[in-house]
């Protein structure tokens, strides 16, 4: 009987006690089954040697993942062979994914290793956000999960076509995707593979606008006036008003706010790959203030603007955000060629809206423009006003068109 089976208690072990048990049972179990213990040992192997539950004893009591806790055990090489860091707390699939990138370096060359390992990393975090767990490799270990994994992955592709301009990037993307989930199947034993039937023509459409559509401004008048409480509003406003995608919605965080002086704004760090790294709030600063003020009296409130006691990241997820979004959708009567829309197409709004209102100014910008002796009134908004005054009379038509929309 190993020790595992003979119920240890480790969330009763100091982190002290864990680093002993280690050093003074775990490695000689390990040795016993063969593990090199010169490099760093795989969770798999852990796992086979019966001590699982040390990773979740170091996650949930001492906040470590178990590639840490090795790192103070005398494994340095604490994130990976060559000391990436993959950016989730799942030792099954950080274990996983630098398997699986061994064998892409052994037969391609190492910039495609590298591309490769950059998409997936991107999927995993992606993941993480969305769905609020990077435990991608124990959901496939489990055929039950088979037919709600499928919509899993799809949602995260459906995230990224947000941030993909190209369809041979997006192709990319969903072919190591697929890849990665092959290697579980053939090397992990994993029971399906979610990305083998990802219809990338549902999830990303490539045949123009009209494929693409985005709410009208009625339609978003409709939503915000079927809104009944705060939280709704500031949904909307997220998504239609300011053009957040509905992951950067789920986890919006109250430090990220700058509400105070003449350009309040959402400031994003480096995750934001993607697009610029503040986003003006040139509408609903009031709602926002509100629901901040409502959550400020809770007990315990942590930040989040959308909080959840279920999740252990504090915040929703983007799944419900678009739950959310079409409960709402569906409550207004808002349908989009037939259609349920999806929060998407209030994103799309934001950018519609956007593109109107600056060629709005372009053409406001005309006569000035000839009097110049140019064609291109763009020249009088780059070379005649400053920063401040384009950015304050990008604001002014931005919020005339959000005004007209939410009908405030």
């Amino acid at each position: 009987m190993s020790h595992e089976q003979a119920q240890i208690n480790w969330s009763r072990m100091s982190l002290e006690e864990l680093q002993q048990y280690w050093n003074g049972h775990v490695e000689l179990d390990l040795e016993r089954n063969g593990v090199d213990l010169e490099s760093r040992p795989t969770y798999r192997e852990i796992t086979d040697a019966g001590y699982s539950g040390i990773a979740y004893a170091l996650r949930e009591h001492h906040g470590l993942t178990l590639t840490e806790f090795l790192a103070t055990v005398g494994y340095d090489d604490c994130e990976s062979p060559d000391g990436y860091s993959w950016g989730i707390d799942d030792d099954p699939t950080i274990d996983a994914l630098e398997a699986f990138l061994r064998r892409v370096e052994r037969k391609w060359a190492q910039s495609t290793a590298d591309s490769k390992r950059y998409r997936l990393a991107t999927y995993v975090r992606l993941y993480d956000t969305v769905h609020g767990t990077t435990a991608i490799v124990d959901r496939v270990m489990d055929g039950e999960n088979q037919y709600d994994e499928l919509p899993r992955v799809e949602t995260v592709l459906d995230e990224l076509d947000d941030d993909l301009e190209s369809d041979a990037s997006k192709r990319r993307y969903l072919s190591d995707i697929r890849q990665f989930y092959d290697h579980l199947e053939n090397r992990h034993g994993a029971k399906f593979n979610p990305g083998a039937n990802v219809d990338h023509a549902e999830i990303w459409d490539t045949e123009g606008e009209t494929d693409n559509p985005a709410l009208s401004s009625e339609q978003v008048g409709a939503l915000y006036d079927a809104a009944e409480t705060p939280d709704e509003q500031l949904l909307i406003l997220a998504l239609c008003g300011w053009g957040l995608r509905r992951s950067e919605v789920a986890s919006l965080h109250s430090s990220q706010l700058v509400l105070e002086g003449d350009d309040p704004h959402i400031t994003f760090g480096e995750e934001r790959k993607n697009g610029p790294g503040t986003v003006a709030l040139i509408y609903g600063v009031s709602v926002l203030l509100d629901r901040i003020e409502t959550l400020e009296d809770r007990d315990e409130w942590t930040g989040y603007l959308f909080p959840s006691k279920r999740s252990s990241s504090g915040h929703i997820t983007g799944e419900t955000v678009q739950a959310r979004f079409k409960r709402l959708a569906d409550r207004a009567g808002v349908r989009v060629y037939g259609d349920e829309p999806t929060s998407k197409m209030g994103r799309r709004f934001w950018y519609t809206t956007y593109n109107a209102a600056i060629d709005e100014l372009l053409n406001n910008l005309g006569t000035i423009a000839a009097e110049q002796g140019s064609a291109d009134p763009s020249v009088v908004l780059k070379n005649y006003l400053s920063e401040s005054e384009r950015r304050k009379y990008r604001r002014e038509y931005m919020r005339d068109r959000l005004v007209e929309a939410f009908g405030q």
